[in-house]
Order: structure tokens, then C-alpha cells, then sequence
């Protein structure tokens, strides 16, 4: 779904996956969801947004995520 929404490109934010060929990188995206905001919150943040943009932030998240084993610490109990 959402791979159409991701662009990469060498020449633009050092490589980083953006959103639609803009200079908004998927991490600020997810930051910002990471940080307590809405996905209206962020809608509002950046009116060229469309809800689907975050959607597809999220869903290549999950699929980056899915393809490395991540050291998780162990809590102290």
C-alpha cells in the first residue's frame, strides 16, 4: 500500500526514505507520533500530508523493523 508514498533518493535528506518525494523524512514522521502527537497533530503540522502518508511512515516502519533482530535489554526486575 504504502510504498508508493515512500520515495528514496540519494541526492535528498542523505538517502533517508521521505514522504512523496518531499524533503519530510519517515523518521520525523514517526518521531512525532513517538512523541505523544496525533496523526491530526502532525496532519495540522504539515498541510501537504495526507492521512495515507502517515499510514505508509508506520507500515515502512513495521516492514524495516521486520527485516533486522533488534537487541531488546531485558528489564531489571
Amino acid at each position: 500500500m504504502g510504498h508508493q508514498r515512500i520515495t528514496i533518493d540519494p541526492a535528498r535528506m542523505g538517502g533517508l526514505p521521505c514522504i512523496r518525494d518531499t524533503r519530510l523524512t519517515v523518521t520525523a514522521v514517526l518521531g512525532q507520533l513517538a512523541a505523544g502527537r496525533s496523526v491530526e497533530e502532525v496532519l495540522d503540522d504539515y498541510p501537504y500530508l495526507e492521512p495515507a502518508d502517515v499510514l505508509a511512515a508506520l507500515e515502512y516502519a513495521a516492514l524495516a523493523v521486520q527485516e533486522r533482530e533488534l537487541p531488546i535489554t531485558p528489564s531489571a526486575a
